[in-house]
């Protein structure tokens, strides 16, 4: 493989002399949001180019979906779909009205960027786009005098909604159709997850990346040629940040380094930050050159510093390297980080903020925010000021480390970034922002009159008095998630998770009754949960709607990670760990047993489908054993324990 070094002259000597410049190229891979522009590339571009670096962004996520999901796009499916064997009832219905998909591909697309708002009222017909499998969920809402199946969510008034909503399901039968005709990894967020989560050996993806290209891999090899082509960079940064951009992430490194082997490359983000710490699997470096991890700032400027001959490669900061022998090392010159507060403020320019997609996959006016809008990405405080989770990587740097940065800092970067996006919309994607931070950062709003809207992810805790809600309100909060996850008393003290049920219902209700929508997460199978445990906490969460505390909610499966205090003393929680497999690649997960023996696969789903019903307000009423279907023992828990401590607020 040709030296990352090979293309830079010498270093000239310190003396205040230029050194070689060199373009940054940071890129979001597929796949990860349509609606809004991942913001890992706005934060390394907007500090790069603080410290005086030529640094670039594209979105190669979005890129290759309006790619795909065009008249040349779906021509191209067409083609391989005519090609299938034994093609399903879902591809031979593509074939059958491919005229009017094609016909309307490009104006849905245009619509749900926004640009042809008009176009709703033909959508709102159900005459205008080809309807296919995705379509049969409106079953479930038709009324009982067999009216319009949407009416009750968008009433008479709700034509923009209504119609991104089919939108919506279209694209998802379009999706459908590519994954049965062209490649059966493809979703639109989790592309290809299998091959890289917790996945020990680096084989299955290495296999992935030999095989022959289908029309989503040429698609990309294109669109990444394209990139290179334009920007022309020396440096290239794929910052990958779950499993489900992995296998998109080592495609782009492929194709760059197939047909431009001087670039240098280097991979980081969430995914390297959790699964890769341990990594020795050598033939990663056939596609990156460095991968660093952690909070980027400080192993940029190192590797910076190092690509231009002024720093020897023994000095990188958090970086993994192969030698000349094929041996991976982990560099790690003691260096301290750039404080939060001076990282700089994230910049999207250069990303195309008028293409983006604003979806309605869920009708929950909620859950709706993560699909739908396009939302400038901040973070108010780096790391959790908790950060005692039991469940949670509170070992490592983007939880442990908590540093904030003043109001003033934060609203001179809201006001930079309303400058440069136009856009008042904010989502903060702290892991759980501070009360006090959210506090200040109110006041300051209200002090310069800037008006936004905002929301973000908090603790249920006491501190979130009803006084304060109204100010976070009244500063442009419109919706705040957080973690219940177990709802039962026990656990959340074995979790370490500082919050009861009864407060969280407390803190719920003076958001809900200050206008903000509330979202809370849900965790099911946490060591030594019985089905009773299950039980009542669903009743606990029953109760939250039928009180008006949440609007929605949603069950994930408790996974023991090695950075956890579960995954380093499973014995405090009265569990034994499984041997990890060897390989060298993922290690993230780890198996255990619990000696309960309780099958949460089967209770998982009837969890699931009690939340659904439950955010589109269907099922309140009922027996919560009736959302499952294996016997499981009546709940415990009082039929008015909620609504008694919500009496006792104050």
């Amino acid at each position: 493989m040709t030296s990352p070094l090979s293309f830079f002259p010498p270093a000239r000597p310190a003396d205040g002399a230029a050194v070689p410049a060199l373009r940054v190229l940071s890129i979001i891979p597929p796949m990860t949001q349509l609606n809004t522009p991942y913001p890992s590339t706005a934060y390394l571009t907007g500090f790069l180019r603080s410290r005086g670096v030529d640094a670039v962004q594209e979105d190669l996520a979005l890129a290759l979906m309006l790619k795909l999901f065009s008249r040349p796009g779906l021509l191209a499916l067409r083609d391989c779909a005519q090609a299938v064997a034994k093609p399903t009832p879902q591809v031979q219905g593509f074939l059958e009205l491919f005229d009017r998909y094609l016909a309307t591909i490009g104006p849905t697309i245009a619509f749900l960027q926004g640009r042809d708002p008009t176009l709703a009222h033909r959508i709102n017909t159900r005459q205008f786009l080809p309807e296919g499998a995705r379509f049969a969920t409106l079953d479930v809402y038709v009324d009982e005098e067999g009216g319009d199946p949407l009416a009750w969510a968008f009433g008479a008034l709700g034509l923009q909604d209504r119609a991104r909503h089919l939108a919506t399901l279209y694209l998802n039968d379009l999706a459908d159709v590519l994954r049965e005709a062209v490649d059966p990894r493809f979703e639109f967020v989790r592309y290809a997850e299998s091959l890289a989560t917790s996945q020990p050996s680096f084989e299955p993806l290495a296999q992935a990346l030999a095989a022959p290209l289908n029309l989503v891999d040429t698609t990309l090899q294109d669109l990444t040629l394209a990139a290179i082509a334009k920007h022309q960079p020396q440096l290239v940064l794929i910052s990958v940040p779950f499993p489900g951009a992995v296998y998109a992430a080592f495609r782009i490194a492929q194709t760059i380094k197939a047909r431009f082997p001087d670039i240098t490359l280097a991979l980081g983000g969430g995914f390297v930050n959790t699964e890769l710490r341990e990594l020795s699997e050598p033939r990663v470096f056939d596609y990156f050159d460095f991968l660093t991890l952690d909070a980027g700032e400080r192993p940029l400027l190192a590797l910076l510093e190092h690509l231009r001959g002024q720093r020897p490669r023994e000095r990188l900061v958090r970086c993994f390297v192969r030698d000349d022998v094929g041996t991976v090392r982990y560099l790690n010159f003691a260096e301290a980080d750039i404080a939060f507060a001076e990282v700089g403020t994230p910049t999207w320019d250069g990303l195309p903020l008028d293409r983006y997609l604003s979806l309605l996959d869920m009708l929950n006016p909620m859950n709706r925010l993560w699909s739908d809008g396009r939302w400038n990405k901040l973070t108010v405080a780096h790391g959790c000021y908790w950060k005692k989770c039991s469940f949670c990587d509170v070992s490592l740097d983007y939880i442990s480390r908590y540093e904030g940065a003043s109001a003033a800092t934060l609203v001179d970067r809201i006001e930079a970034i309303v400058n440069e996006t136009s856009q008042t919309g904010f989502h903060f994607v702290d892991e759980a922002a501070p009360p006090k931070a959210l506090k200040a950062l109110a006041a300051e709003l209200k002090a310069r009159q800037l008006d936004i809207s905002w929301w973000g992810n908090i603790r249920f805790e006491k501190s979130f008095s009803p006084e304060l809600c109204q100010q976070l309100a009244e500063s442009g909060c419109i919706a705040i998630s957080g973690g219940l996850e177990v709802a039962s008393d026990r656990l959340l003290t074995l979790m370490k998770k500082g919050v009861s049920v009864d407060q969280v219902a407390r803190v719920t209700k003076g958001f809900a009754d200050a206008g903000i929508l509330v979202h809370a997460y849900l965790m099911y199978g946490f060591p030594t949960q019985t089905a009773q445990d299950t039980v009542d906490a669903l009743e606990y969460v029953r109760q939250l709607f039928e009180q008006g505390c949440i609007h929605s909610g949603f069950f994930h499966r408790f996974a023991c990670t090695v950075h956890s205090p579960v995954g380093k003393s499973p014995q405090d929680y009265g569990v034994s760990l499984l041997p990890l497999p060897p390989g060298g690649f993922a290690q993230n997960d780890v198996g255990f047993v619990d000696p309960t023996g309780v099958d949460h696969d089967r209770l998982g789903l009837g969890l699931k489908k009690a939340i659904y019903n439950y955010m589109h307000g269907i099922g309140l009423d009922e027996d919560v054993r009736s959302w499952f279907t294996v016997k499981v023992p009546k709940t415990t828990v009082a039929r008015h324990r909620i609504a008694r401590a919500l009496e006792q607020r104050g």
